[in-house]
This record gives structure tokens, C-alpha cells and sequence, in this order.
């Protein structure tokens, strides 16, 4: 069942042998036929040449006039359900006729299986890994091989052991349950490549999966991974997001992932949103219908899922982000932010340890220290090159102009054009009129001094990432596709019609490279949806410490589990969204873990208030919203009156000269804001 068509698809674990109906035998036909695409809800977007199709009562089917209804069989309700293979790239029509004016057609429009279909040119050149997979070596560009079949079983030992004959049952093989029954725990892994990317997939095996016979070792239900990160592109990807998981497996669920659907190898939301749709299209065509698709991941595999549910909603029906960003722009200005800051606390010993965190917005500096250190080269031509990217082809302002730039906004080119005078996509980052260290001043925690030396000196990056005196200035048009094509995660389109799960395990404190998964970003989002519904009943956020994360992730899980079924049961006729916000299931709120335990109380006050703490980030302090959805800011002049300390003359004269056009008026939106242009958009 795909809930957001409000169609209805049966569930098939009931049934038996496949059996074609020939339409002489068949009942009388309804008066008016309907033709829909099941494995693919649009139509317009389908790859791979076969679509699942599902007609509404007896009828012959064509394609492209070529007769097809021998690859149909009737499902419980009277309807026909078939794999339409054969289809040509381009456009396709799939007529089902059963007298005259009862004829429906559906109109395919089919791509290659290697893609593009809605993310535009892809990038080239693209180096292949499919080796890390165990799969053969590919050619560029397209890195496609053959799909391959393994299996795995899971120990009593809690390992997943590669099995040779399926049907052998191991003395150690452990069971799952599925719907209340046991079964052998054995995994048919699938792999091969979709989109240029490699997919896998994974799911319980007692038999040959079929679409018309789906196993009964599967729950019907599918869970799709997305891996973290963020990066420049121009490779395959050796890990998807993980697909040989117990804690959906050991339930019944499918599971499927793609190395695109990883964002340290693909930092486009568009290009894992075409991805996943394509391995859920092939999913469903191998597998069957699924009554809904969770999404999971933490870090940038939040970031994916807030933003497909946003632009491209359908491909998952709920999702589970973890650690949780709202979108790659807005996090990226703390990120420039910390590499700056440092640079200049180096500078400047005057600022103590408390001073430099009254700065920083975090719970501990160490944060700014982590992003420097992990993702800020993401912003730079050359420091986060990828191993399969070979030296020789990556870019050199002097000996290699036109090579391979390692900048996350390389994946961007589609939305935001190139630069024909640098050669570089634009960016959006922008720091001009920013005041860093604000609150600090306010607060009395920096002095009138230390806040016009930081804002004098801290400087800027240039198109190549390289450090510059200047502030960091966006691209305009960079700014205005940002919001236009919901780059900039508005929370106005699919994602109100979404169940989230915010699952905040707190890492605020956690240390080197784990602390930068900051607590006020699961808020950002929350603000986010509010501003734009006017409600945030549709997210729901469980914060909760390391040791509590399994736990946690069950519960959520399960949760999510019941808020779909529920959502998918109701045929109240009223809208997805009123759906969704009425069939939250009782027990799903706010809350926290403490002491093991979950707790439904509000997050900002309370057991849970004083066990999760929200900080915020430079940005905050400089006085933006928590919403963090102001990627250039608006100035205004500046007013020396509205500071809390007077100034020397000199001072003034320097804050002047820093900010010639005056500072942040974060009151307004941001340069470029606008509505987003709508869903499903096509480059």
C-alpha cells in the first residue's frame, strides 16, 4: 500500500499459487476499468524496462500493442496483478481493454537503468567500486554489472555466516519471528547496480521471491538505510547503508540500501532520492507490494530522509532520522563557522576556554574542533578527495584546471549552474553581516574589545575553500535555487504528510568526531514545521544517552510500525496530512530515556529538560533563529545604541569597516527566500 495515493493495494501473504485468468472465464467486468503502476506510483519516472501493474478487474493487457496478459494473475479482489517487462526507453502505453469504452491506459515513460531519470547529467568522470562489494570490476561510466544472489545465516551466536545451500539448516542457525511465527533465520542478499550506484538488498528467504507470491518469512514491510557524511561525488561508493541489520530482519522486515544513499559519497538529497526510488521500484518488482517503506539513518542519513520526505514524498511513508540535520546548507555555516573560529582563537590568546565556548554556542569547544577536523575540507577544492578518485585526476589551479573538484557542492551543479568564470559551482555559505560572539557580548562573557578584534579579524573563504581576509559572500542565484527547489529544508510540502521519529541520542558530549551531531538541530527542524503547518504533531522526538539507543531504536521502530498501519487503515477520506496527525498512536510523543526508561514528558523542561540540555552554534549566538533557515542574511545599519557596552571610537570605526553594510537583521527572511517551487521536481 502506498498511503500517499490513498489507493489501496492487497496485501498477498495469503496468497497461494499464482493463477492466470483468461478473460473469457472471468466475471462480469466492472464499469469502468482503472490501470495503475504499482512497483513505481509515477509512472513518468519508471526504469529498468518492467513496471508492476495493477489493473482493476478482468481484462486483456497490452503494451505498446503487444499482447501481455499471460503475465498477469488475479489477486482476491477480482484484480490483475502483472510485471510489464519489454519497455522501451522513452514513452510506453499499457492499454487494459475488456469491451470498447471500458479501455483504461497507463502511459510509462521509461529510463535506463543505469539512470539519470529526474536528478539531471550525471557527474563524470565517475569511478567504479564494486569490488568492495565482491561484485566484478565495472567500466566507467556507468559501473554496471550482473546482479548477484548470496546467503546468510544468522548464529545462535548472533552472526551473520555466509551459507552456501540455502536450504541447509545449519546447527548453530538461529530463527526470527515474523508475525508471531518462527522461521529460519536465512537472508537472501541481493546485489547489483542501479543508478551507477550499487544497491543490496536483504530479506528472509523461504523460496524465490515473487511479486505475485510474496514469501512468508517477509512482513510486507520494507526498511530503507541511509548512510551518513557529505561529499563531492565523482565515485561509486563502497558501503550502502546497511542492509544485514537483526533488528529488522529478525522481524520480517526487507531491507534495502544504496551506496548513493550513503551522503559522504553522494551530498546531492535529489540524486538519493532518485536512487532510492529506483532500488524500491526494483524491490517491490522482484519482492511484491509493500504496505509501507520506513526510512533509517543517522547524521547525513537524516539529512536524506528529512529532505526525499520533503521534495520527494512517497518513497518512504515514515521516517526514523537519527542524529538528526535538517539539510546540508544550514549545516554547513557552523561548520565554516568552527574552521574560522579556531583559526583565529589561534591568533588571538586573549579569549580563555569559557570564552571561546560562550562563542562557540556548544555544550564543549571540543565541537568546533571536531568539525574542523572531519568536514570543514568538505568545502575545499582538494582536501576531501575520495581514495577511488586518483591523484592525477583531481583538480590543480595550475596543472589540472579542469580536473575533478573535491567540494560537496560539486553535486549540486544541476540546481545551482557552474561558474564560467572560476569553473566552480556556486555556493550559498555566506557569513557577510554576521556578528560572532553576540550573545557572548550581551551575556558580559567577551569584551567590547574581544568582540570587535573576532569580527574584524575572523575573515572568510573564497570559492576554493582557502582561507581569505574577506567575509565568505553566497551566490545569489545559489541562494535563490536553495530555497526554490527546497535545498533549504521549508518543511512546507511532503514532510508534513510524514510520521518522523526524531531519535536524538545525546552526543553533545561525546567527544572527537561524535560531537558534532549537536542536539539544537532536531529543534531546528521543529521550528522548521511549525512555521510552515502551524503544527508539529506529525515529529515526534526521543532523545536518549548511547546506552540507551538500542532500546530506543526498537521502540521507534515499532512505533513507526504502528503509526503506518493505523494511518494505512483509515478510509476516513480525509487528507494525508489530517491522517497522519489523527492516527499518532498514544504512546508516541515526546520523550526521553533515563535510567533505561522511557519517559513521555516535554523535552524542554522537566526529567527530560534537565537531562538533554539544548545548546546552540555560532550562528545562534550571532542571533539567528533555531530554525537555522537563513543562509544570507539580511542587514540593516548598524546602531551602536543597541549594544549593551559603549564603544571606543576606534572601535566603532573598526566594526565599521567590518561591516560596511551593515549587520544580520535576522528578523527578516533571507536573501533568496521563497516559496519552494513543489514536489517532485525534475532536472
Amino acid at each position: 500500500m502506498r498511503l500517499r495515493s490513498g489507493r489501496s493495494l492487497i496485501l498477498l501473504a495469503a496468497l497461494a499459487a499464482p493463477v492466470l485468468v483468461p478473460v473469457s472465464a472471468a466475471a462480469s467486468p466492472p464499469a469502468r476499468l482503472a490501470i495503475t503502476s504499482v512497483s513505481n506510483p509515477h509512472p513518468e519516472f519508471v526504469s529498468g524496462g518492467q513496471v508492476l501493474v495493477s489493473v482493476s478487474g478482468p481484462a486483456r493487457v497490452s503494451a505498446n500493442g503487444r499482447d501481455v496478459t499471460a503475465e498477469f494473475r488475479r489477486q482476491p479482489d477480482g484484480s490483475l496483478l502483472g510485471l510489464v517487462s519489454g519497455l522501451r526507453d522513452g514513452a510506453n502505453e499499457i492499454t487494459a481493454s475488456s469491451g470498447g469504452h471500458r479501455d483504461a491506459t497507463l502511459r510509462v515513460t521509461n529510463h535506463p537503468v543505469s539512470g539519470p531519470v529526474f536528478s539531471g547529467a550525471q557527474q563524470e568522470p565517475f569511478y567504479c567500486e564494486t569490488t568492495a562489494y565482491g561484485l566484478p570490476p565495472a567500466q566507467q561510466p556507468s559501473c554496471a554489472v550482473g546482479t548477484q544472489v548470496s546467503y546468510r545465516y544468522r548464529s545462535t551466536a548472533g552472526a551473520f555466516v555466509p551459507l552456501a545451500d540455502p536450504s541447509a539448516r545449519p546447527a548453530d542457525l538461529a530463527t526470527a519471528t515474523v508475525n508471531g511465527r518462527q522461521v529460519p533465520y536465512i537472508v537472501r542478499v541481493e546485489r547489483g547496480t542501479i543508478d551507477r550506484a550499487v544497491y543490496e538488498i536483504a530479506a528472509l528467504y523461504d523460496g524465490a521471491p515473487s511479486p505475485f507470491a510474496p514469501d512468508r518469512s517477509w512482513n510486507s514491510r520494507l526498511v530503507y538505510t541511509f548512510g551518513g557524511g557529505c561529499n563531492s561525488g565523482y565515485h561509486q561508493g563502497a558501503a550502502t547503508g546497511g542492509v544485514l541489520e537483526d533488528l529488522f530482519l529478525g522481524q520480517g522486515y526487507a531491507v534495502a540500501s544504496s551506496s548513493l544513499n550513503v551522503l559522504d559519497t553522494n551530498c546531492s538529497p535529489i540524486i538519493s532520492a532518485e536512487a532510492a526510488m529506483m532500488v524500491k521500484e526494483h524491490f517491490v518488482e522482484t519482492y511484491g507490494p509493500v504496505l509501507h517503506t520506513i526510512g533509517w539513518g543517522g547524521s547525513g542519513g537524516a539529512i536524506q530522509q528529512y529532505d526525499i520526505a520533503e521534495a520527494y514524498p512517497g518513497i518512504v511513508d515514515g521516517i526514523v532520522p537519527g542524529i538528526s540535520f535538517p539539510d546540508p546548507l544550514a549545516t554547513a555555516g557552523p561548520v565554516t563557522d568552527c574552521r574560522l573560529l579556531n583559526q583565529y582563537f589561534a591568533k588571538d590568546a586573549s579569549f580563555t576556554p569559557a570564552q571561546k565556548l560562550a562563542v562557540s554556542g556548544y555544550r564543549d569547544y571540543t565541537t568546533c574542533t571536531s568539525w574542523e577536523l572531519t568536514f570543514a575540507n568538505r568545502a575545499t577544492a582538494t582536501g576531501s578527495c575520495n581514495a577511488a578518485i586518483p591523484v592525477a585526476a583531481r583538480w590543480d589551479p595550475v596543472t589540472n584546471p579542469d580536473g575533478v573538484k573535491c567540494n560537496a557542492n560539486e553535486q549540486l551543479v544541476n540546481q545551482f549552474g557552474r561558474d564560467p568564470a572560476t569553473g566552480f559551482v556556486p555556493s550559498t555559505l555566506d557569513s557577510v553581516g554576521v556578528q560572532y560572539g553576540l550573545a557572548a557580548l550581551e551575556a558580559g562573557q567577551i569584551s567590547a574589545r574581544q568582540f570587535v578584534d573576532l569580527n574584524a579579524g575572523i575573515g572568510g573563504i573564497d570559492y576554493t575553500g582557502a582561507a581569505v581576509a574577506q567575509r565568505t559572500a553566497g551566490d545569489r542565484k545559489a541562494l535563490s535555487a536553495a530555497y526554490a527547489d527546497d535545498l533549504l529544508n521549508s518543511a512546507s510540502r511532503g514532510l508534513r504528510e510524514t510520521p518522523i521519529i526524531d531519535q536524538r541520542t545525546d552526543l553533545d558530549l561525546a567527544g572527537f568526531g561524535n560531537d558534532i551531531h549537536t542536539t539544537e538541530w532536531s529543534f531546528a527542524m521543529r521550528q522548521r514545521l511549525a512555521a510552515a503547518n502551524g503544527t508539529t504533531g506529525n515529529q515526534v522526538i526521543i532523545e536518549s544517552q548511547p546506552a540507551d539507543a538500542a532500546a530506543a531504536s526498537r521502540y521507534e521502530l515499532d512505533a513507526m510500525d504502528r503509526w503506518l498501519t493505523a494511518i494505512g487503515v483509515d478510509h476516513s477520506g480525509r487528507s494525508l496530512e489530517a491522517r497522519v496527525l489523527a492516527n499518532r498512536p498514544r504512546d508516541v510523543s515526546d520523550g526521553c530515556y533515563v535510567g533505561g526508561q522511557r519517559i513521555q514528558a516535554p523535552l524542554d523542561s522537566g526529567q527530560c529538560g534537565a537531562a538533554y540540555p539544548v545548546a546552540g552554534n555560532p550562528r545562534t549566538v550571532a542571533g539567528e533563529g533555531q530554525a537555522m533557515d537563513v543562509l544570507k542574511c539580511r542587514l540593516r545599519p548598524l546602531d551602536f545604541r543597541t549594544y549593551p557596552v559603549r564603544f571606543t571610537v576606534a572601535q566603532q570605526a573598526t566594526l565599521r569597516t567590518a561591516f560596511p553594510d551593515g549587520v544580520c537583521d535576522y528578523g527578516k527572511p533571507g536573501v533568496g527566500a521563497q516559496a519552494a517551487r513543489g514536489t517532485w521536481r525534475s532536472y
